[in-house]
């Protein structure tokens, strides 16, 4: 595969943000309120990086409960009061955003408005003006590579010069899809002493656990390292 990286699309939830610990326990509470009982393991096997139309089919398909009309938008004000209190940028994402020397962009399952909001509160918003996509912006969502493929081809990069920083086992088999380079990272609270899919299904793939330690990956598997 070419080494070389001339762009590097980060996935925002449980990678720039430590939103999906949040994210999880939102939805764990308000799925319990119509009397379905799920743990955090569950949520990270099947929903994780999912758009929230995704996670509705597969509560219907998964766990036979058809939720709600009003069950989105209920979620939604409840979790950004919660991000309002809590949320924060993951450990060290600021310090390697400000450094960086090539291309970057946001790819995200969330929608538009939240993803600016979230940016907001967790002080990231300085980082991402026009160089946020979103799965309101293709028909198929992660993990189809459709919105990978359409923010490379926004920021005029070919796929096999894109390096992917993705959490969840949707995003990086959107991201093996689209031909691109990938990194799980494992360093957001969601993961922690937990067995991330993404390690049985894509066992070959570099982990990163902590920003600082970015540059180090990237030459210990032959990637140019000239990003910072």
């Amino acid at each position: 595969m070419n080494k070389n990286i001339k762009l590097i699309i980060f996935d925002c939830d449980g990678v720039l943000i430590d939103s999906e610990i949040i994210s999880a326990t939102v939805l764990i509470e308000k799925l319990r309120e119509l009397g379905v009982d799920i743990d955090i393991q569950y949520v990270q096997r099947h929903f994780l990086g999912y758009s929230f139309t995704s996670v509705r089919e597969k509560v219907l398909g998964n766990l036979g409960v058809d939720l709600p009309k009003e069950f989105e938008a209920e979620y939604r004000a409840v979790l950004l009061e919660r991000f309002r209190r809590e949320l924060q940028a993951t450990h060290g994402v600021k310090a390697l955003l400000s450094a960086l020397k090539l291309k970057f962009c946001l790819a995200t399952s969330s929608g538009h408005e939240r993803t600016r909001e979230a940016l907001r509160i967790s002080g990231l918003a300085e980082f991402f003006t026009a160089n946020v996509f979103t799965a309101d912006e293709v028909k198929q969502g992660k993990p189809a590579p459709d919105l990978f493929l359409y923010a490379a081809k926004k920021m005029g990069v070919p796929p096999s010069e894109c390096l992917v920083i993705e959490d969840s086992l949707a995003g990086v088999t959107a991201a093996v899809s689209a031909g691109m380079q990938v990194i799980h990272y494992t360093g957001g609270l969601h993961i922690s002493g937990s067995i991330s899919p993404v390690l049985e299904i894509f066992p070959q793939q570099p982990v990163l656990k902590h920003w600082k330690d970015l540059v180090e990956l990237l030459s210990a598997n032959g990637w140019s390292t000239q990003i910072i």
